[in-house]
């Protein structure tokens, strides 16, 4: 028997358990063995036909599987017309995730989610989206499943009366090495959609069922065989019954927008579903390549607001990266989002993409915030959005409030969302806080850099300098084309005393500035290390005008601190409008 099996097997006679089908069966054996003693007792004291005990040993067998089938059909409570079973009772306890994705407001890094999930106290219900499996003939359709993957999530992450863990967060379960069960208790959800997506030719089967994490217990189960050009009414359709199996009440705005695809061609759909795949290496040439994709997906459908919205999120993480000169990519990245918002002002990717390109370049905090509130009004489940809005407190000196939100992207997207929190406790002082954050990622995936380097610091600061300059290294060591870590590591070596080594780090940059893009805000970090203010200072006043790496954020910045009491500094923060 396969595990597989087996399990089902297991599955299904815990649900007997629960229904009290067995129960039921033995209590019922037992009445009717009495029944017919005491009927066989009657037979002898009265003149009965000879036929009467045949005739009701007949009816005990035959009224054995009514109330068997009675016994399991009283706990079903009727749901929508396609046969959902509510999972959560009201008063039932509901799991939760914590964790942070690398990206635009953190200067530092960015750790992993511990191993295991942590839990969730609120009482809405915490739902992963399994990754669909590709059954299609051809392997390169390994897109097409993971952009319906996708795409149920940005639906369900519509409804407010629901969480849902992010996409990257659920990505790394695709192999299948884990049951249902353990997917479930890793990333802290209550509930598991699970499926997979069959594409031949024109013609889609898709297959999709709803799991209660905790007991394997099935909520619903939905196959659809459709033309291909039926997908995201398929999608539709299966986001709008996990919402009634979940009892989530939705507003008729919510509808509206569950209901609305994001574009209305097939091939527009599918280069941007390759975009996507590309977008999230966050690599440079990830990024670049996503780039052409999304161009190529609003060249065919030219309204198409998703996509102008993850243009501009690129070319925003290229300047944060240092990738790209920040004048083209503001110029890029600001029309893309307003074409994204003319587009589709009910978009909350649009109003998150271009909420960060006005904290990130316009030093617009009002605005910046309230687009922030509006991405997480219209995408309740937006992890980016709490994510960012996060980063933007920081970078205000908000602490609290930025844990706070960062806490909560990390509980919608435990593997994506993973070091914030630490970056953050560093602004904020809280190192022995920030190591241990860091210290959790490094064990989930030894190999993530910003985790090393949010680790290193966190030890450097600590006075353990041997110990921080090896993360570091080895964050360097990771990512050898990230000017960011070289740039700290040639800062850390300098406050450690290691001139020499601070100084070559310093030239190998210029030199590479000569050929290539390097952010000034980096050439900061040594010049500061090395204890050269005017230097360091001349580098930030060129990193504010060119609107250059992560400047918006200079103002709680702990590599930055020797510089806070500079008349120049405080000019630099009235610029950012900071002060």
């Amino acid at each position: 028997m396969s595990t597989s099996r087996g399990r089902r097997l297991l599955s299904f006679f815990a649900e007997l358990r629960r229904r009290r089908v067995i129960r039921v069966a033995i209590i019922y054996f037992a009445a009717a063995f009495a029944g017919l003693q005491g009927a066989d007792v009657l037979a002898e004291a009265l003149p009965l036909p000879a036929w009467t005990m045949r005739l009701l040993v007949v009816l005990v067998l035959a009224g054995f599987p009514v109330a068997v089938g009675l016994a399991w059909a009283f706990d079903i409570v009727p749901a929508s017309h396609a046969g959902v079973e509510p999972a959560a009772r009201s008063g039932d306890p509901a799991p939760a995730a914590p964790q942070t994705r690398p990206g635009p407001f953190s200067e530092t890094p960015a750790p992993a989610a511990p191993a295991t999930g942590p839990s969730h106290t609120s009482g809405e219900p915490l739902v992963a989206v399994v990754p669909f499996l590709n059954l299609s003939p051809d392997p390169d359709n390994e897109y097409f499943a993971d952009g319906i993957t996708e795409d149920v999530i940005a639906h369900l992450s519509k409804i407010r009366a629901l969480k849902v863990i992010s996409r990257t967060s659920v990505m790394p379960f695709k192999k299948r090495g884990q049951s249902l069960r353990e997917i479930g208790a890793k990333l802290g959800a209550t509930t598991l959609l699970d499926g997979s997506v069959r594409r031949d030719g024109d013609r889609v089967r898709v297959v999709a069922q709803l799991v209660d994490a905790a007991t394997d217990h099935h909520l619903w189960a939905e196959t659809y065989d459709r033309e291909l050009t039926d997908i995201f009414a398929i999608q539709t359709d299966v986001a709008l019954q996990i919402a009634a199996a979940l009892r989530a009440e939705l507003t008729p705005d919510e509808q509206t927008r569950v209901r609305k695809g994001p574009t209305d061609d097939l091939r527009a759909y599918q280069l941007y579903l390759k975009g996507r795949q590309s977008f999230i290496r966050y690599t440079a040439p990830s990024l670049r390549q996503s780039i052409e994709e999304f161009t190529r997906a609003t060249a065919i459908d030219p309204d198409y607001a998703l996509a102008y919205a993850a243009i501009g999120m690129a070319y925003a993480e290229l300047a944060e990266a240092g990738a790209m000169p920040p004048d083209t990519a503001r110029r890029r990245a600001t029309d893309a989002a307003a074409r994204a918002l003319r587009t589709d002002p009910a978009l909350g990717e649009a109003h998150c993409t271009m909420a960060h390109i006005k904290s990130l370049w316009d030093f617009d905090w009002v605005a910046a915030e309230a687009g922030f509130r509006r991405a997480i009004e219209l995408s309740p489940s937006g992890a980016d959005a709490y994510d960012l809005y996060g980063r933007l407190c920081s970078a205000m000196a908000r602490y609290d409030e930025a844990i706070t939100l960062q806490r909560r992207a990390q509980e919608l997207d435990p593997l994506a969302h993973r070091i914030d929190v630490a970056s953050t406790m560093l602004r904020a002082g809280r190192f022995a806080e920030a190591q241990a954050e860091a210290t959790r990622a490094i064990e989930f995936d030894p190999d993530h850099d910003r985790a090393h380097a949010t680790l290193g610091w966190a030890l450097f600061k600590q006075g353990r300098h041997d110990e921080g300059l090896a993360e570091i290294r080895r964050a360097v060591d990771l990512a050898p084309d990230d000017t960011q870590w070289l740039a700290q590591l040639g800062q850390a070596e300098a406050m450690a005393g290691h001139t020499d080594a601070a100084g070559d780090i310093l030239r190998r940059l210029e030199a590479r500035a000569a050929t290539g893009y390097v952010a000034p805000y980096h050439l900061a970090y040594i010049y500061t290390g090395l204890g050269q203010h005017d230097r360091a200072l001349d580098m930030l006043e060129r990193a504010v005008q060119q609107r250059a790496g992560a400047v918006h954020a200079v103002k709680g910045s702990f590599l930055f601190a020797p510089l806070r009491g500079d008349p120049r500094f405080q000019a630099l923060l009235g610029k950012l409008n900071l002060r």
